[in-house]
C-alpha cells in the first residue's frame, strides 16, 4: 500500500509540474517579414514552417509571425528592416543586398558554385558561417541558414540562345552576381522582386527571367509569356536562404530559444531542398507537355559565362579585401568538393543516367 501511495503521489506531482514548466516559458512574439510571394508554397511555406516549428518546440511561448512581401516591409528591404531593428527577424536571401557588400553574395551562392550538399558542408563544416559572421555583423544582422532550393533552372526566354552573341542586348531578370557575369557578355541585367516578374515579361519590359525551378515557375505562369526554358541555372547551383535576426533581439532570447531557432532553421533548410527535389520533376513534365521548349545552354555559352565569372571574382577581390579573403577559402573548398564528387558521385550519376536511357 505504501508503495502504491508513493507512486500515486509521484504521478500527481508530475502532472502538476508539467503545466508549471509550460507557464515558466518566456513568452516572446516576433514579426518575420519575407522576400518571397505567399503564392509559392515552398519558399513562403518554408518561412511558415520555421514559425510553426518554433511554436511547437516552445509550446507556443516563442511566437514567430510570418509576413509576405509588402505586408510589413518591401520584398528587397527585409535585411535593412532587421538591421535597423524595425522587425526582430526576416526571411530573405543575402545576395539581394550585395550592393552593400559583395561578400553577401557568397552567403547565398556564387555562379558556378556549390551544390546543396556542398553548400551545407561549407557553411557548417568548412568554416563558412564563421567567415560570414563579420559580413552579417556589418549589416546589423545575424544570419542563420534556413532554406535551400537545390539546383535551379536557367530561366525563361522569348527567343533561343544558340551563341554568345545572342546574349547581346538581352534584358534579363536575374539576382545576385549572375547578372554581373552576364553584363560582361552584353546582357542588360535587372533585379525584380518575384511578384513583379510576370507582368514585366508580359509587357516586354524584359526579354527573359530566371526564378527558381519548374514547380515555382509553373505557379508564376512564366510559360504563358516565354516559350524557351533553359538549363542549367549556373548562377544558382543551390542557393542558401537566411533567417536574418536582429542581434539585440537575439541576445535577449533565453539560450534554449536560440538552440530551438537554429534547429528549426536547419530542418527548414533540408525540408525545402527535399520538397523541391520531389516536386520539380513532375512540374517539368507538365510544362513540356503543355508546349514549353526545354533547352540546354550551349557549351560555348557556358564556358564564356564561366570565364566571365572568374574575371568578376578577380575584379571584386582587387577592390574588396574581405571578398578576396572569403572567396579564396570558398574556392579552395569548391575545388576539393568538385574533385571528390567527380570521383565518388558524378561517375555513378552519369552511368545511371545512361542506363536509364537504355532501359526505356
Amino acid at each position: 500500500m505504501e508503495r502504491r501511495s508513493l507512486l500515486a503521489a509521484s504521478a500527481v506531482a508530475s502532472a502538476l509540474a508539467a503545466p508549471a514548466i509550460t507557464h515558466a516559458q518566456t513568452r516572446i512574439r516576433w514579426r518575420m517579414p519575407g522576400s518571397f510571394p505567399k503564392s509559392l508554397d515552398t519558399l513562403y511555406g518554408t518561412q511558415e514552417r520555421i514559425c510553426r516549428r518554433v511554436r511547437e518546440m516552445t509550446d507556443g511561448a516563442f511566437d514567430l509571425q510570418p509576413f509576405g512581401p509588402g505586408e510589413v516591409v518591401p520584398a528587397l528591404s527585409v535585411m535593412d528592416a532587421v538591421g535597423q531593428g524595425s522587425v526582430e527577424c526576416g526571411y530573405t536571401s543575402a545576395y539581394y543586398y550585395l550592393g552593400k557588400d559583395p561578400s553577401l553574395s557568397i552567403a547565398t551562392c556564387l555562379p558556378f558554385g556549390l551544390s546543396g550538399r556542398q553548400n551545407w558542408s561549407w557553411l557548417n563544416e568548412g568554416g563558412g558561417r564563421e567567415l560570414l559572421r563579420e559580413v552579417y555583423r556589418d549589416q546589423g544582422v545575424i544570419g542563420i541558414p534556413a532554406g535551400n532550393t537545390g539546383a535551379q533552372m536557367g530561366g525563361w526566354f522569348r527567343r533561343e540562345i544558340n551563341t554568345v552573341q545572342d546574349l547581346q542586348g538581352l534584358k534579363f531578370r536575374i539576382a545576385g552576381f549572375g547578372g554581373a557575369v552576364l553584363q560582361k557578355l552584353g546582357v542588360v541585367a535587372q533585379q525584380i522582386g518575384g511578384a513583379d516578374i510576370y507582368p514585366a515579361l508580359e509587357r516586354g519590359v524584359i526579354d527573359g527571367a530566371e526564378w527558381v525551378g519548374p514547380y515555382d515557375d509553373e505557379k508564376l505562369g512564366f510559360q504563358r509569356v516565354a516559350r524557351f526554358y533553359y538549363a542549367p541555372g549556373w548562377w544558382e547551383y543551390a542557393p542558401s536562404i537566411d533567417l536574418m535576426v536582429n542581434p539585440a533581439a537575439y541576445e535577449a532570447l533565453p539560450n534554449h530559444y536560440k538552440v530551438i531557432l537554429e534547429t528549426a532553421c536547419a530542418e527548414a533548410w533540408h525540408w525545402m531542398a527535399a520538397r523541391y527535389d520531389s516536386l520539380n520533376p513532375q512540374a517539368l513534365r507538365r510544362l513540356v507537355a503543355s508546349g514549353t521548349q526545354l533547352r540546354i545552354f550551349p557549351r560555348d555559352v557556358l564556358m564564356a559565362c564561366y570565364r566571365s565569372a572568374q574575371e568578376l571574382y578577380a575584379e571584386l577581390g582587387n577592390n574588396n579585401a574581405r571578398f578576396k579573403r572569403i572567396h579564396a577559402e570558398w574556392d579552395k573548398y569548391r575545388m576539393d568538393q568538385t574533385q571528390w564528387f567527380r570521383i565518388a558521385e558524378d561517375s555513378l550519376a552519369n552511368f545511371l543516367s545512361l542506363a536509364a536511357q537504355q532501359q526505356r
